[in-house]
């Protein structure tokens, strides 16, 4: 493909990008290069980069060349004042050379017949507030006289799209930093508490045991599933996770033994090292770990391994939100747990709602033929609690049966 157009603008070269298989809904690195490398291919030239100005220093951050060596790599930098680029965006260089040998400032700077230097193309790349962020470059290693203004023109356009690019790459880096300070500053001030929901034997209307559920600050905008979330998304997923889960698990002594804890726990939380580290220290045999179903399993064989040795000690594993959808179903079917978590959306109006008591049959019958245990989820209702008996759900939980709630209430649930 080939830009013809003589009046090249930002809108077209957009088009370009998107063309050759990129767009700009989704910036990143790999845009940028195919900026570079498309600019470069059209024109003909052998090298292309785009550079940072960082502290008197030209950083380059994207590089692109025809084949062979290349004289650049990502990462080299040099004294801005012994490049080009410092002239060319104060003025002093055109933007357009096609032969440096014969420019008064350029001929007498080592670069140009060390690299060499030939037919040379540079364009500053500003950001929207305005602020050079460097260039956008093109070289051959000899002069070329076939460059003209068109060509420049055709850079231009795409140091604005760079431009573009590299201010949202800019904004997603600033919101991740912001991110990670947000996440370490819970972390470091211990501001993740726990509460404890009820969970019980609908037979004997008995507290059976409790799940430890965590909670963060700011509860009214950002519920606990999105810490969660936003933790993974910046690679401080499992920190966060094993956090709580140590911190509700040390209640555990407190509680008579015949009494359990659940805790939620991600895939990958399950495999981790951090998590078995929490488990080592104490008995398993009274520990549910719930795998949550919004988190998908990429290599069960893999996990499963590594969780066998924590089953062998008597944890208990149990697949949340099942009947919520295809990645709960795989979890049960290649995980085996030894509980099904009935999802409160099968939950939710059972009474009044046949499929829903049909479904919930069949997962009750499922977890009967391979020897799991049913919790059902969401009972809020006592009408939905006598049809939960009556299918033969054992154990419930739920706001009719108990909200989460602080530790010390919670334990006063339990006859002493």
């Amino acid at each position: 493909m080939k830009i013809t157009s003589k009046n090249v603008t930002q809108q077209t070269a957009a088009n370009y990008i998107m063309a050759s298989g990129s767009g700009l809904s989704s910036p990143g690195p790999d845009d940028i290069s195919r900026v570079l490398h498309a600019v470069r291919a059209h024109l003909g030239m052998h090298v292309a980069f785009v550079s940072e100005f960082v502290a008197g220093r030209r950083v380059f951050r994207y590089v692109d060349g025809s084949e062979g060596e290349l004289p650049i790599k990502v990462g080299d930098s040099d004294p801005l004042d012994e490049s080009y680029c410092h002239y060319i965006v104060d003025g002093r260089v055109p933007q357009l050379l096609p032969d440096p040998s014969k420019h008064p400032i350029t001929m007498a700077m080592p670069v140009t017949t060390q690299l060499p230097v030939g037919g040379h193309l540079s364009v500053p790349v500003r950001l929207k507030d305005g602020r050079v962020y460097g260039t956008f470059c093109c070289f051959n290693y000899a002069p070329d006289h076939s460059l003209n203004e068109r060509d420049l023109r055709t850079m231009r356009a795409f140091a604005e799209v760079t431009g573009h690019l590299l201010d949202r790459d800019i904004s997603e880096r600033q919101e991740r930093d912001d991110e990670i300070a947000r996440i370490n500053s819970v972390i470091e001030h211990d501001q993740i508490s726990i509460v404890y929901q009820p969970i019980y034997k609908l037979d004997e209307n008995t507290v059976a045991g409790f799940e430890g559920l965590a909670r963060f600050p700011e509860a009214g905008s950002r519920p606990p599933n999105e810490w969660f979330a936003a933790a993974a998304e910046v690679g401080l997923g499992v920190q966060l996770e094993t956090i709580p889960i140590a911190k509700a698990l040390a209640a555990l002594p407190l509680l008579p033994p015949d009494v359990y804890l659940a805790v939620n726990v991600s895939p990958t939380a399950l495999a981790s090292r951090e998590l078995a580290a929490v488990l080592d220290s104490g008995s398993t045999k009274r520990i549910v770990l719930e795998v949550t179903e919004h988190t998908s399993i990429s290599d069960y064989a893999e996990l499963r391994q590594a969780i066998e040795p924590l089953r062998r000690r008597g944890l208990r594993l149990a697949v949340d939100d099942a009947g919520a959808g295809y990645a709960s179903l795989q979890h049960i079917l290649s995980l085996m747990p030894d509980v099904i978590k009935m999802d409160a959306s099968l939950t939710r109006n059972i009474d009044r709602d046949p499929a829903r008591r049909a479904l919930a049959s069949s997962l009750i019958t499922f977890a009967k033929d391979v020897g799991s245990q049913i919790i059902a989820e969401g009972i809020e209702t006592a009408a939905e609690l006598d049809v939960l008996r009556d299918l033969g759900v054992i154990l419930g939980q739920g706001y009719f049966l108990g909200r989460p709630m602080p530790f010390d209430n919670a334990v006063q649930l339990i006859p002493r």
